[in-house]
């Protein structure tokens, strides 16, 4: 008798993996949306996980409102302390990037640091008093900086410079960075009254163009222009990918914007610094992405199994297709392709989370889930649900009948 159950068992079990096999669609075993996104308060999750902590957030708003204050003021009298010609009108301000699109993430790991984007605007007429876009370009740099000087030091601040920016190190966690901008004067005018009405600027992304000003003469009407330190001014309206951004979220859903945060949140633990741009993986995921109802990990899956194919073929920037995101991301690595390592990476990504999906064990599931996104996902094996598989299984094994296996099936097997 005991022979006989013993050989019905092992029956039993070639016909569940006959029935698997033959299953004319394939469902992950396990579902970790929950781990990933929940609106159960208290319970922890990685979007949750992903947000500045409130203290954070708090000295990275006031600490952007006292340098706007410094520069606001500050512009005008230094200027005309310095002896320039004519007189410049208090600056306006535009929040950019991901503290503007709201994916901004809290740092993974040391040295990065929360990026706040704060543009400092004038007005084209006014830097058009300069003999040249170059001197225009130097002194409204020179002049920013020595107006923050003071607020830099008394904060214990630190105060560099970047080609395209000035950037605050408020703390070891979190800087600003102040690009600047010349905008026609209507668009200014338009931008004063919305400040005044609002109290709060526009957002939006630096979109570089390779166009480089070389004279007054050249400057289009119509074009907002990003100082350069070396190279005077670039077209650069930052709008358009804001808009653009916005636009696949309303029509898209929510569930893109994690979807981009946690794309972020790969990288910044894959990557101690450097990496794909938040820019570039959010314009290389937004056509891929297709609503996944509740299911935050398979909207993220299938987003990544088809990243390393189109980083290959080459990302532009979706307000201008002539601009290649992916080969600003190829410039940087010097001898290294740093797009074929990113693709390697997001496949190796796809991979492992497959590999979570399908995992009989739900806490094997959770560390795997860890090595990717770090300590911030959360090890949590009680909160991941049985996805459709396991069902589809139990109902393929009730299902099928007994058929006999040969006789060496009969026997001790291990799991591996």
């Amino acid at each position: 008798m005991a022979e006989w159950v013993g050989r019905r068992l092992q029956v039993t079990r070639l016909n569940a993996r006959r029935a698997v096999h033959h299953m004319p669609e394939y469902f992950p075993m396990l579902n970790l949306s929950a781990l990933f996104y929940t609106e159960v308060e208290l319970e922890p999750c990685l979007f949750g996980n992903l947000n500045l902590r409130d203290d954070d957030r708090k000295d990275i708003a006031e600490a952007k409102n006292e340098v706007r204050m410094a520069l606001r003021g500050g512009i005008p009298r230094v200027y005309a302390a310095e002896g320039h010609p004519g007189k410049v009108p208090q600056p306006r301000f535009f929040t950019q990037g991901s503290w503007a699109y709201k994916t901004l993430n809290a740092p993974a790991q040391r040295p990065q640091q929360a990026d706040v984007d704060d543009g400092c605007y004038l007005p084209l007429s006014f830097l058009t008093q300069t003999d040249s876009p170059s001197v225009a370009a130097e002194v409204f740099f020179g002049v920013a900086e020595r107006t923050l000087a003071d607020l830099v030091k008394d904060k214990g601040w630190k105060l560099s410079g970047k080609p395209t920016c000035i950037r605050v190190e408020i703390s070891d966690r979190a800087h600003i960075d102040i690009p600047l901008y010349a905008i026609p004067d209507k668009e200014f005018e338009t931008l004063v009254k919305a400040e005044t009405i609002r109290r709060a600027a526009m957002d939006g992304v630096h979109a570089f163009s390779e166009a480089t000003i070389e004279s007054w003469d050249e400057l289009p009407s119509s074009k907002v222009l990003l100082a350069h330190r070396v190279e005077g001014w670039i077209h650069s309206d930052p709008r358009p990918v804001k808009e653009w951004f916005v636009d696949q979220v309303e029509t898209r859903g929510e569930q893109l914007r994690r979807v981009v945060r946690y794309l972020k949140a790969y990288r910044d633990w894959t990557w101690k610094s450097g990496g794909p741009s938040s820019i570039l993986l959010m314009a290389a995921a937004a056509p891929l992405f297709v609503k996944q109802d509740r299911r935050d990990d398979q909207a993220l899956l299938d987003v990544v199994k088809q990243l390393p194919a189109a980083l290959r073929r080459g990302v532009s920037n979706p307000i201008n297709p002539q601009e290649s995101l992916t080969d600003r991301l190829r410039a940087s690595g010097d001898e290294v392709d740093r797009v074929e390592e990113a693709a390697l990476q997001f496949e190796d990504l796809g991979g492992r989370l497959q590999a979570a999906l399908d995992a009989g064990s739900a806490a094997q599931a959770c560390t795997w889930m860890q090595g990717l996104f770090g300590p911030r996902f959360p090890d949590r094996p009680d909160r991941v649900k049985v996805g459709a598989a396991a069902s589809a299984v139990a109902a393929a094994i009730a299902a099928s009948p007994a058929i006999a296996g040969p006789n060496e099936l009969v026997g001790r097997t291990r799991a591996g």
